[in-house]
């Protein structure tokens, strides 16, 4: 059974790619899962791929349809520029353990922001990795932070055993430990990593991003649909009656001679016929 210790109400299970793509891209991680969840907590399927060369063809709309989400890992500035720029995915999640030969730069960091895609800031190995690799990624998240003034970064674990996870507040206090502040710290657990989510979803699920039909109502069976359209003609005739009916009893009687006068005209006419003592026929009474 996948227990939850320290709160969290979403986890993503991720498969890791290296190297050329296989033919057959269906997830690796099974859905349903072959083990007990609890019922609070929703477990996303995603995918990792290494980006070592930029100009092939790592057939991201595939791996959409298998996961939910698609992150990438660049190798290089090339690479990382490729994913910051063309590339339709999810999450760029660099490996901060590693030593960059230049410094990240904020046009290209920024084109993927406003794209919509969220810079990875892993954790887990500042907790088990060797004194080379905590320092690295110390001096590459701060870097990170300063670049991007806080803003489209999520925090996650890569946690390969349960003891790399952390508590929320704990990832938190961290955060500030590296210039990022509590509030942003925050912010790239819930209301940052909430958006990645929600928008790798409605870009598989709704048209074109933009539309996404929550609830249409359910589709009447055909014999509903006849009743109601045999009810239809049966009510129309009566309705047509009830209508010509009212329309001849609101209308006027006009005698003969009197289609162009006016309803004062008229009044006074036959008011002057009553004074002379004639009847609206012409006659003389009795």
């Amino acid at each position: 059974m996948l227990t939850n210790p320290v709160g969290y109400d979403v986890i993503a299970l991720t498969h890791t790619y290296t190297g050329r793509l296989p033919p057959d891209l269906a997830a690796s991680i099974p859905n349903p899962l072959p083990f007990a969840t609890p019922a609070r907590l929703r477990v996303l399927r995603r995918c990792n791929i290494f980006l070592t060369d930029s100009a092939s063809n790592f057939r991201i709309p595939q791996l959409q349809q298998n996961y939910d989400l698609v992150a990438a890992r660049p190798t290089d500035e090339k690479t990382l520029q490729s994913a910051c720029q063309s590339l339709d995915i999810d999450i760029i999640s660099i490996d901060l353990t590693q030593k960059f030969e230049k410094h990240f730069k904020f046009p290209m960091l920024g084109t993927a922001i406003s794209r919509g895609i969220k810079i990875e800031l892993c954790y887990g190995p500042a907790i088990f990795g060797d004194a080379a690799a905590k320092r690295n990624l110390i001096n590459n998240a701060t870097q990170l932070i300063r670049v991007t003034r806080g803003r489209g970064l999520i925090l996650s674990s890569e946690a390969k055993n349960a003891l790399a996870v952390r508590a929320p507040s704990d990832i938190i206090n961290l955060a500030s430990v590296w210039g990022l502040g509590s509030e942003r710290g925050k912010d790239g657990l819930t209301k940052e990593a909430r958006s990645v989510v929600e928008f790798a979803r409605l870009k598989r699920q709704s048209f074109k991003g933009i539309v996404d039909v929550v609830y249409g109502g359910e589709k009447p069976s055909p014999a509903e649909e006849h009743g109601k359209s045999q009810k239809k003609e049966k009510a129309q005739p009566k309705d047509q009656k009830r209508k010509a009916r009212g329309s001849l009893e609101s209308t006027p009687v006009i005698q003969p001679g009197e289609e162009n006068i006016s309803k004062r005209q008229m009044k006074r006419n036959k008011k002057a016929k009553l004074e002379s003592g004639l009847q609206d026929d012409g006659t003389v009474p009795a």
